[in-house]
């Protein structure tokens, strides 16, 4: 038996415990470029340890809604940021930490040019576009030491967007 999972629109408030939205709201802090570049300055606040940050491409499959969560995984030596390299949303899952577990998890949509930031030790599911291209710039940390921690859910939640 499934247990059902409706998805939220992203916003800073309700996705604030699990990490951060990266995106161009507001005005600039500074206009570059001979007045032809607005700069949204250090938009992200990365928490690496024992090791540097790095920035790796991903090319992930679309999946389809209704989705099948069955897994979620975690960082806990650096936070994880998708920067998606199109303008599509894509599908953010997250959980709160139960005593070392994930608890029950939510969804969100995110706006097409917004970028995400999970906090370190932050439950998250996998990297989920849903549409292609699936081509992601993903800021986390580059180091030793063991840095994914993966739980599957003996039974699977269904993500879609209205139940």
């Amino acid at each position: 038996m499934t247990q059902q999972i409706a998805i939220e629109p992203i916003s800073q408030t309700a996705f604030a415990p699990f990490g951060q939205i990266i995106d161009i709201d507001g005005s600039p802090d500074k206009i570059i470029n001979m007045g032809l570049c607005g700069r949204y300055h250090d938009r992200g606040q990365f928490d690496i340890i024992d090791g540097s940050l790095g920035l790796s491409l991903f090319d992930a499959t679309p999946r389809d809604l209704p989705y099948e969560l069955t897994l979620v995984e975690r960082h806990p030596l650096g936070s994880q940021c998708f920067i998606p390299m199109s303008q599509a949303p894509f599908l953010v899952i997250v959980a709160p930490d139960e005593n070392n577990t994930p608890g029950r998890p939510q969804a969100f949509m995110t706006e097409p040019g917004q970028a995400i930031n999970f906090h370190r030790n932050t439950w998250h599911g996998v990297l989920t576009p849903l549409q292609a291209p699936g081509l992601f710039a993903v800021l986390d940390r580059i180091g030793s030491g063991p840095n994914l921690e993966e739980f599957f859910f003996d039974t699977p939640y269904v993500v879609g967007s209205k139940f």
